[in-house]
């Protein structure tokens, strides 16, 4: 039985190999519906992958009160009262009173994105953003530190004139020299660097890594603007407390912002994993553009190898003739005709994926993307071949054992 398996691939190879042509343009036609896929599935991928890795390192055990709830439509009626914003006063109110336990609340804000950082005789462009934050502000925010240290409550509550700064520092600013216990200004200010952050790139185009972090008190006194709406995170120590949290932390910022028991919330509470799905949703609508598009090339392609399918029985009826006048059954003449579609749907399916591969690289990297390799649209494109091979191949293989050898004999 091996032996004629082994056999009949022979055949089917040799055949293949004398239709070389015809053979490499239906290959090309089912490799371009899996490059298709297997890009766009690899784009979506390195997407989800940098979108996670962005995210991700806030931890999904933390949440931020914000001054409004973005994970819901503003109504109309929303819109005529808007929200009023997170004041400093009402921050402080609800850390104060914000008791659940094993729990860490962190209060900052952005002070100015167009800051000049000075040092020595050099400076940077007026593009730093300056943030004021407290000392649970790089636990709550994901964020860690490569040299130096945190802020300590003692440098929070002094106003301790240090800062924390961006890795990008170490490549301009304070380039060649240790950037802990140097000196910089801003705005006239000097800070002592204590510490230096860890690379985090760009997030939607904005830079993480040109930044400084100094004090919350001695922010809002070098930075002093109306209107400043301050963020308030939460983190909690175990995963399982979350809803819990959240919950006890609704009921903390209500009383602060004295809402009587029949005016709605105005204020939101995001958290960071409803976050990352929010926006990890919006790439299911590229898996199926991915999809539609692969089934209506593959739809093609499956058309294509059925024809170079019939159009091979045809050109071939003698020699099924003479096969079957030898003794060759029904069940070798199919197995024959279905081999021969199995390798071309592969080959095709082998060529897009690594197409698919190649190019959803190159997107990936032109888009900043973190490229990871697509393990699933890799199963699903050989999948999708073998499936394509069967419906395409089984009507020629069928046509060609059904063949009456007599008449194949006379066929010219």
């Amino acid at each position: 039985m091996f032996k004629l398996l082994r056999e009949n691939i022979r055949i089917a190879l040799g055949s293949i190999r004398t239709q070389l042509l015809r053979t490499i343009l239906t290959v090309l036609i089912i490799a371009i519906g899996i490059t298709a896929l297997v890009c766009i599935l690899t784009v979506v991928s390195a997407l989800e992958y940098t979108i996670s890795g962005k995210f991700a390192s806030m931890g999904s055990n933390t949440f931020n009160i914000t001054q409004y709830d973005f994970s819901e439509q503003i109504d109309a009626e929303a819109d005529d009262k808007p929200h009023p914003i997170i004041t400093y006063p009402q921050a402080k109110a609800f850390a104060a009173a914000y008791k659940y336990p094993d729990t860490r609340v962190s209060i900052s804000f952005t002070a100015t994105s167009i800051a000049e950082v000075k040092f020595e005789s050099k400076k940077t462009d007026p593009e730093i953003t300056v943030e004021g934050v407290d000392d649970n502000y790089l636990l709550n925010s994901g964020s860690e530190v490569t040299q130096g240290r945190n802020f300590t409550p003692f440098d929070v509550l002094n106003n301790a004139p240090v800062c924390i700064v961006g890795s990008d520092f170490e490549k301009d600013l304070l380039k060649d020299v240790n950037p802990i216990d140097k000196v910089i200004s801003i705005r006239g200010a000097k800070f002592r660097v204590i510490g230096v952050l860890k690379e985090k790139g760009s997030t939607f185009g904005n830079s993480q890594d040109l930044r400084v972090l100094i004090p919350i008190q001695v922010a809002r006194s070098l930075f002093t603007m109306p209107n400043i709406n301050y963020d308030v995170s939460v983190m909690t120590d175990h995963k399982e407390f979350l809803e819990n949290a959240v919950e006890q932390a609704t009921i903390t910022m209500r009383q602060v912002r004295k809402l009587s028991p029949v005016e709605a919330n105005d204020f939101g509470i995001s958290r960071s994993d409803d976050l990352i799905n929010r926006i990890l949703s919006i790439t299911d609508y590229l898996g199926w553009a991915a999809w539609i598009i692969s089934v209506i090339t593959i739809f093609g392609s499956s058309i294509a190898l059925m024809n170079i399918m019939l159009v091979s029985v045809t050109e071939r009826t003698r020699e099924i003739g003479v096969r079957k006048a030898l003794g060759a059954k029904r069940g070798t003449i199919a197995t024959q005709f279905f081999i021969e579609t199995l390798v071309v749907g592969q080959l095709g399916g082998l060529l897009g994926t690594i197409l698919g591969i190649l190019l959803g690289f190159v997107l990936a990297s032109a888009l900043d993307f973190s490229f990871t390799i697509p393990w699933a649209a890799i199963t699903w494109a050989f999948i999708i071949t073998f499936i394509v091979a069967i419906v395409s191949g089984s009507y020629p293989a069928i046509k060609a054992s059904k063949l009456d050898p007599i008449e194949a004999l006379r066929y010219e």
